[in-house]
């Protein structure tokens, strides 16, 4: 498949996880890739791997938490391609634990990321997007129709950005550029190793059973596709779409099984 031949994809979050996935599963579609992430090591060995499928890559690192670090790797972009069709906003993290031992710090440090650098991030975007008549791909999650215990602060974050998604694609859709918005269920990344900091721990453990989660190559796939075909939403993993299908229309059956898995400590 040549979906992304000639196109260049922005991907935030890149350094791992669904961020790097995604950038080598579009390279391998034809598609050249700008790589933003925290750790350059990481974006910029994934950048090599590109390199040698013979695509082009850009490995800036940046954090989407910091003014600037996002507008000067557009810069970057509209300098070294001179365009961008389709900026996935992928970058963000977890903040977990009960209510009551969560700070508004907390919070804030969750919307920083997950809000904050969603918006900084489309806002630097916008005129090259609009330039291309491109496409924006939002990366939100199941929390974002489901909230479970002790992921107030991550819910949160991922309800406010599905909010922005649905309102932005129609303001969005007289210019050209598309929004899609996905929203993956379990995927086998590291973001359920990564404190409340942000911080990666090998020592925390991963709750989620391992039959629900899928690999972030697999995720990685659909949400390619799903970019091309502008899809406004797609739903990751048979597991998120059953999961939101019962919210909407068995929401007491949900509660109840979420209940007893929290009470066998399974899944948070």
């Amino acid at each position: 498949m040549n979906n992304f031949s000639n196109k260049v994809t922005l991907i935030t979050g890149a350094s791992s996880g669904i961020g790097a996935a995604l950038s080598l599963e579009i390279a391998r579609q034809g598609g050249d890739i700008v790589l933003v992430g925290r750790r350059r090591e990481r974006v910029e060995k994934i950048a090599r791997e590109i390199e040698a499928m013979g695509r082009r890559a850009l490995a800036v690192p940046g954090d989407v938490t910091h003014d600037g670090d996002i507008e000067g790797a557009m810069e970057k972009t509209r300098h070294e391609f001179g365009r961008v069709d389709y900026v996935a906003v992928n970058a963000g993290f977890g903040v977990a634990g009960r209510f009551e031992k969560l700070t508004i710090e907390d919070f804030r440090r969750q919307f920083e990321t997950n809000v904050f650098g969603v918006l900084r991030t489309i806002y630097a975007a916008k005129e090259l997007l609009i330039a291309s008549r491109g496409c924006i791909a939002i990366v939100g999650s199941v929390n974002g129709y489901i909230a479970l215990p002790r992921l107030a602060a991550y819910s949160m974050s991922k309800f406010a950005i599905h909010g922005l998604a649905d309102s932005l694609r129609h303001e969005m859709k007289p210019h050209g550029v598309d929004v899609v918005l996905i929203a993956p269920g379990f995927v086998r990344t590291e973001i359920r190793h990564i404190d409340k900091t942000g911080i990666y721990r090998s020592e925390i453990k991963d709750r989620v059973p391992s039959w629900l989660q899928i690999s972030a190559e697999r995720a990685a796939q659909q949400i390619a596709l799903a970019m091309y075909k502008r899809r406004p939403v797609k739903i990751i993993t048979n597991h998120a779409r059953i999961a939101i299908f019962l919210q909407r229309h068995c929401p007491r059956f949900l509660s109840a099984v979420l209940s007893s898995l929290s009470k066998r400590g399974l899944l948070i």
